[in-house]
């Protein structure tokens, strides 16, 4: 008698019987979790920092303590701009009032180096004579300096008798894009959670099966949230992590739970019990969700190679809301669905919506026409597919790298508008000079040739040091009381003010030409072009490890889940021409500004340096996420049937409208992150969204099933020690099938155990190519084609995998 090769439905694994054999206590345990969570999570946003970006061991950095530590005045974060009106900021009572503010302003605990334009500072008055400055520096970490800022603002905010002063500077902008990003994700949740609710009720029917991914969601992002409240007593964490968190915490819940959802109600539709449902799922689905975790923590945890702390902030992040995310599919919702049964479908809200029309067809029969005409014309697909997606990423040729400043702010935000006076009104850019550390005790005559040597450099405006100014290559004032200020404590400071804007491609230059001078004394040289400088250093050189993780590891993964060569190296080139639309979107529309009306933004000419390493690492990440579903359920059929062109139609029909909803309903969560109003926030989540819909809808819908249509039954070849790792090891979904087992494809009414052909996962009965026989000159030719759903006689299935093993 044949015997129908089905997973064991009858037995549970350890695993299973874990999770399902007190559901009740399993789910007041995750309550607990999410209770605790809460509690400890209380606060998280208000200890993150919103810096990060510098390379802590790097020269401009210990030159910026040096200072700070020497030469607080050489160091301003905090600008009052005081703005004179009608008169200029010379008159009696502007100049009074202005004195007043800054003496008031020295008073004020934990400030130092106040300085202002009436006490003779160079450069902060601006060109026309109606506003003026007063800089001051704020000690402490960036936690204490906030809190400094929120008790001095208010006193010196607004009118005061002649003039009207406004507040900015590098800690007036951290605090104002602080608050901004936490009132932007508090909205991107309100917008994200019901328009993701109503998705999931459309792909699921049931509102109960709606409400299960979401509760898994909430879990993982309450959870990251406590571990990230936890990190903050030993580390610094960046708060722009809670978008990741918010974001991959939903997108990541809903994929996980979407599949194994899937997966059990389909067991279901099989005939299957529940106990026995929710084992093959776990077996299957759950094996590929903890696959799919590890290859997205991987991406995730390559980011702890780099030294900023805003890169790293977003692997903590992204590393807890994975694994809970894992967790909580893997535990919470199996004790879930043990206690629902058939009640997972209940609440049928799409009823209405049907009410009227015919019943849909076989699930998936439009992916399996699609998979058909993608084989039957592969060369066309993968040829027009890879040299479109080239051609999207072409505008990140022309990438310029910069840093983030106010402008990511919104334009009406304070901070901004002052730093934009600052930078259109005022000479030499105050605050965003290059700083040069001097050290050794250097002698008068020896900074003055110094000095001398630095303004003839191109680029240079002017050189103020203690040997007075320097223009030209000669100095063209001698020194005053300010210059005097410059040496203290056996080191001495200069100030290099460029041509260039503060950060742009000249400044950074400039940076590197200092940095080249060899004087007979030691140096170091800070300010914004230089950390950028430092910055793109530290990346390029951390990045080739990042990188070598994520492709080591990923190519390990996929091996150990399909057993193959070619497709992991296959998955690691796919996915990194998946993510070519978002790196040219990024150029094209934030560096060079298309689109900037619309979005409401503000383009700098550059992108953060940070920016397109963070963008990377998520994006792969969750195109491995994707490509893990699609190749787990190819490889399950290949297993079961051995014939390579059904099995790659079977795995599309099944995940195809699987991964294009899990991947609407993420870009939704993303894109409702890049309404905010924060130009690196919008810039993160637009760019995912569109990294994540081309990856499900071109890649995974065209260019996967063209490669592997084209790379034939040689995509499973892999060298015989490998094979035999591989099945010591190696981990796959679904049952491998054995000799003398006949395929689902192939089971009939009369073959004992057989279902009914709907329920047969190796059938499509609603296309017509499923309903030809076999044997019909119709069905061979479209095989013939590369696009036939014909499953393989057991012979022929098991010829396949030997010539596989064969190594033809």
């Amino acid at each position: 008698m044949t015997v129908v090769n089905r997973p064991q439905e009858g037995r549970a694994g350890g695993w299973t019987r874990a999770v399902t054999a007190r559901p009740r206590l399993t789910l007041l345990l995750a309550l607990l979790f999410t209770a605790l969570a809460v509690v400890a999570g209380r606060g998280v946003a208000d200890r993150l920092g919103s810096g990060g970006w510098q390379a802590p061991a790097a020269e401009s950095a210990y030159a910026t303590k040096a200072l700070e530590k020497h030469f607080p005045a050489s160091q301003p974060n905090l600008l009052l701009l005081v703005d004179s009106g009608g008169a200029t900021v010379d008159a009696p009572a502007v100049a009074a009032e202005g004195r007043a503010l800054a003496r008031k302003l020295a008073g004020e605990p934990s400030v130092t180096g106040v300085t202002s334009y009436w006490d003779g500072a160079a450069g902060l008055r601006d060109r026309d004579g109606h506003q003026a400055i007063i800089a001051a520096r704020i000690v402490g970490d960036e936690s204490a300096a906030a809190k400094v800022l929120e008790r001095v603002a208010p006193a010196y905010r607004g009118d005061h008798g002649p003039v009207k002063v406004s507040i900015g500077g590098p800690v007036a902008v951290r605090h104002e894009l602080q608050t901004t990003i936490q009132e932007d994700l508090l909205r991107a949740e309100m917008i994200a959670l019901p328009i993701t609710l109503l998705l999931l009720v459309m792909v699921f029917g049931s509102a109960v099966a709606a409400l299960l991914p979401l509760c898994v969601g909430i879990i993982a992002i309450l959870g990251t949230d406590a571990v990230l409240r936890g990190l903050t007593e030993f580390t610094d964490v960046s708060v722009f992590a809670l978008n990741l968190t918010t974001a991959l915490g939903l997108g990541l819940a809903i994929d996980y739970a979407l599949f194994i959802v899937r997966r059990f109600r389909e067991e279901l539709g099989r005939g299957a019990g529940t106990l026995p449902a929710v084992a093959v799922t776990l077996r299957t689905a759950g094996r590929t969700v903890l696959f799919s975790a590890l290859t997205v923590a991987v991406s995730l945890a390559a980011m702890l190679v780099f030294p900023q702390y805003f890169l790293r902030s977003f692997a903590y992040a992204g590393i807890a809301v994975v694994l809970i995310a894992a967790a909580a599919a893997l535990v919470v919702l199996p004790a879930a669905l043990a206690l629902l049964g058939e009640r997972v479908n209940a609440l049928d809200l799409t009823r209405l919506i049907r009410h009227g029309r015919p019943a849909r067809g076989e699930p998936g029969a439009g992916w399996g026409r699609i998979a058909r005409l993608v084989m039957r014309r592969a060369p066309l697909f993968a040829l027009a597919t890879t040299a479109g997606l080239v051609v999207l990423g072409l505008p990140f040729l022309r990438v310029e790298f910069g840093t983030a400043d106010d402008r990511q702010l919104p334009a009406s935000a304070e901070s901004h508008v002052v730093q934009q006076h600052i930078r259109d009104d005022f000479p030499g850019s105050p605050g965003g000079a290059i700083d040069i550390l001097v050290e050794s005790s250097p002698g008068r005559a020896a900074l003055a040739d110094y000095s001398g040597r630095i303004s003839a450099l191109p680029g240079v405006a002017r050189v103020d040091g203690p040997a007075g100014r320097f223009a030209g290559g000669r100095r063209v004032a001698e020194p005053g009381p300010a210059e005097a200020a410059r040496v203290a404590d056996g080191a001495a400071y200069v100030t290099v003010v460029s041509k260039g804007e503060v950060v742009d491609q000249s400044s950074q230059r400039l940076v590197r030409d200092i940095r080249a001078q060899h004087p007979p004394f030691a140096t170091s040289v800070t300010g914004v072009a230089a950390v950028v400088v430092d910055s793109k250093d530290s990346i390029a050189e951390r990045l080739p490890w990042a990188l070598a993780i994520i492709v080591v590891v990923t190519l390990l993964l996929v091996f150990l889940l399909t057993g193959s060569v070619l497709i992991p190296l296959q998955a690691v080139v796919l996915n990194a021409l998946s993510l070519t639309a978002m790196f040219g979107a990024v150029v094209w529309v934030f560096q060079e500004g298309h689109l900037s009306g619309p979005l409401s933004f503000t383009s700098t000419g550059d992108i953060e340096t940070t920016l397109p390493v963070l963008m990377f690492c998520v994006a792969f990440g969750l195109s491995m996420d994707y490509g893990v579903f699609l190749l787990s359920r190819i490889k399950e059929e290949y297993d079961r049937t051995g014939d390579h062109r059904a099995a790659v139609e079977f795995g599309l029909r099944r995940t195809g409208g699987l991964i294009t909803a899990a991947a609407v309903i993420l870009a939704v969560v993303m894109v409702a992150i890049g309404t905010s109003r924060v130009t690196n926030t919008k810039m993160l989540g637009l760019g995912i969204a569109l990294a994540v819909l081309m990856d499900a809808m071109v890649v995974r819908s065209l260019l996967v099933p063209a490669v592997m249509r084209l790379t034939g039954r040689a995509t499973w070849w892999a060298p015989g020690p490998l094979r035999r790792l591989h099945a010591r090891i190696g981990l796959s979904e679904g049952e491998p099938a054995t000799p003398g087992t006949v395929p689902d494809t192939l089971a009939t009414p009369d073959t004992p155990g057989a279902r009914d052909a709907s329920d047969t996962p190796g059938t499509v009965p609603d296309s017509p190519d499923a309903r030809e026989a076999p044997d019909s000159p119709d069905a061979r030719g479209a095989e013939d084609a590369g696009g036939g759903s014909r499953a393989a006689r057991p012979g022929e299935a098991r010829d396949e995998r030997d010539e596989v093993n064969a190594g033809r």
